[in-house]
């Protein structure tokens, strides 16, 4: 076999996999939940809202600093995204890039939406974009082989300097 034809492993996905149909079957949507409770963004880690859509920490963040935006109403099809919401999830999809930018150094980003379970998305319903920052020689064999990731910092330390960058930004009040 070919090197490029051969495979690698990921089998911590599948706990991310089936953490998410648990909840989505006991819970509901955790996104619809996020959105309509304002008053819990700093236990759910949301950065700022917008008119149609919201900012937020990953929970299960490939990367420190890993960000979701995501659309506030519950659609899972991109077909069905307004013009309006097309339009704010891009523009705070570039500036979670700038928030990332001045927090954590970025050097560059990811950012992309899975559609579909097998695509990769963990909620196929709800239409979510990853802001994922990266670094020179980030990448390493530390998950492949010690089915680890190395995060080196915490969700809420993370937090609250992305809070603050996002209020020197005017992107949200304190």
């Amino acid at each position: 076999m070919a090197d490029f034809n051969k495979n690698l492993w990921a089998p911590w996905r599948m706990e991310y996999i089936r953490s998410m149909e648990q909840e989505e079957a006991d819970e509901g949507c955790f996104l619809c939940h996020y959105a309509a409770h304002p008053e819990q963004d700093r236990t759910n880690h949301v950065l700022w809202r917008g008119e149609h859509c919201l900012a937020m920490l990953n929970r299960f963040p490939y990367t420190n600093g890993h960000l979701m935006i995501a659309v506030a109403r519950h659609v899972g099809d991109p077909g069905e995204l307004s013009p309006e919401e097309v339009t704010e999830m891009t523009q705070m999809s570039y500036a979670a890039v700038e928030v990332l930018a001045r927090v954590v150094s970025a050097q560059g980003f990811n950012i992309g939406t899975n559609i579909g379970r097998c695509a990769g998305a963990g909620l196929p319903d709800h239409i979510h974009t990853h802001v994922v920052p990266r670094w020179s020689g980030d990448t390493n064999y530390m998950a492949v082989l010690g089915g680890t990731r190395v995060i080196p910092d915490g969700l809420n330390e993370t937090f609250d300097q992305l809070v603050e960058a996002a209020v020197e930004m005017g992107l949200r009040s304190r």
